[in-house]
Parts: C-alpha cells; structure tokens; sequence
C-alpha cells in the first residue's frame, strides 16, 4: 500500500492510496493539471484510477472534480449530501452522468481490490465524510476538516498503518491573527478544523506498534507552520498518557503546493 499527499492545505487537498492494483484519489481540490502531475509522478496515468473519493463539497476539496471527471470518466464516491453539494456547485460544470456513486456512512464498498469504509467528520459541510481504506494487507485512513473528534472517530482509526491526520491550526496563532472574530469562532468551532493540540491527542488514542507512518495535512496558511504542527504533534504524544514518544513514530507534514514523498507500507 502507497499513500501520498498531491496537496494539502487550505488552498486545496488531494490523497493518493493505492497498490499495484488499484489507485485511488481522495479529493480533487487543485487544478486538473496538477492532479495530473501528482499522478505521473507516482507514475499513474488519469485513466488508471479506480475512483475518486470525496470528503465533502467545500472548493478546496472539489476544485478540479468537474475537469478531471469529464476528461477520464472515473466514477466519483460520496455521499448523498455531499452529491448534492456537488451538483450545486457551478463553477464544476455539469459531471457526466452517471458517475457521481453515492455511499452510505459506516457502510464498506469495494472499489478493485481496497475495501473502504466513510465515516462520519464533524464539519460544516451537508454530510462529510472521512475515508479508512484496506487492501487485505494494510490500513491507511484520511481524517481531515473534523473539528472535534470522540470515541466513534477512535474506533473508525484504530489499528491503521498509515493515516492523513489534520493539523489545522495552532490556537494561539488563530486567536490573535488576521481572521474576522466570526471565522476564528467557525475554525475552533465543532464543525471546524483540528488545532496541532487537538490532533496530537487523537493520535495518541490509535497510536499501537503497527502504525508506521503518520502524515500531518490540511494546515492553515495563515495560522499554522509546518515547524510547529510537527513539533506540537510529537509534544502531545511524548506528554499524552501512553507509552510511546513522538519520536518513536516516523511523522511528515504535508506540502502546500507540491507532491510530498510517498509512503510504502
């Protein structure tokens, strides 16, 4: 099993997960050229992907959903919300029919040879969704844009070997930076985004010993460093009530604007 981060932030978020076998996309937030050049990177043709999945309807997550679906007509999995938020996005253009698939929360479907299941997020969007995805093998899970998490979210992310983890924000920098109060009230809100603190903390309760990699993503340009999530993320463990250190786990922030290195498990 590969995973990679193609884009990760505020301006726009794309995950690769695949093996030989099948490739998946979780979003299209960036241009179709630059899913494009994600993909060839990892040496993946558009056409070979056997899905894209979608966490919900907000820009960052769907910017290039409308291009790259009607040049290679790969079906596009979401849930009924967020199909509806889709299709009431206009600047996509009209998805060629048939392709929007809709799934239903908590229940698995088969996409080539992964099983994946969505789970429910806390997020201002109609029905979002995160994504656990299996291969018989190995578990990898993409849990961004949740602003709170509990015990339902732990269950959904145990015994992963690889997860995309939000660390949004760092709280002091939320409070005092540039954000109309409104704004700063929806980011820390429970239908927001993960603060550094927030994450770290729900790491420690799924991290075991087959957890072999953890790739931090959805940081806010404006109240976040990559420096600190990954500082503040180690911290949590190291402090938290477990028996490991942050630097027992192998840890990378995903890039903004650039395809980040790519884990094998």
């Amino acid at each position: 099993m590969r995973i990679c981060s193609i884009a990760s932030g505020s301006s726009g978020n794309c995950i690769y997960a695949g093996d030989e076998n099948t490739h998946l996309l979780v979003d299209t937030g960036i241009s179709k050229k630059r899913v494009e050049e994600g993909l060839l990177s990892l040496g993946i043709k558009g056409e070979e992907l056997s899905g894209i999945l979608i966490t919900h309807e907000h820009i960052d997550h769907i910017q290039g959903l409308g291009v790259f679906s009607r040049k290679y007509e790969i079906p596009v999995y979401a849930t009924k919300g967020t199909i509806e938020g889709i299709k009431g996005t206009a600047s996509l253009g009209k998805i060629p029919e048939g392709l929007l698939k809709e799934i239903v929360i908590d229940e698995k479907f088969r996409l080539g040879g992964m099983e994946i299941l969505p789970f429910a997020i806390s997020h201002d969007a109609r029905e979002p969704s995160g994504y656990r995805i299996e291969n018989g093998k190995k578990a990898v899970a993409v849990a961004t844009d949740l602003g709170v998490y509990d015990d339902y979210t732990v269950r959904r992310l145990k015994n992963l070997n690889g997860v995309v983890l939000e660390a949004n924000h760092d709280i002091h920098m939320l409070e005092v930076g540039p954000y109309p109060y409104p704004l700063k009230r929806r980011v820390m809100g429970e239908r927001g985004h993960l603060s550094n603190e927030l994450s770290g903390r729900l790491l420690c309760d799924i991290l075991h010993d087959g957890l072999q990699y953890v790739i931090l993503g959805h940081l806010s340009k404006e109240n976040n460093y990559p420096e600190l999530a990954y500082e503040t993320v180690k911290l949590e463990i190291t402090l938290g009530n477990n028996p490991y250190k942050g630097e027992d786990i192998p840890m990378m922030v995903a890039k903004r604007d650039m395809v980040s290195d790519v884990v094998v498990l």
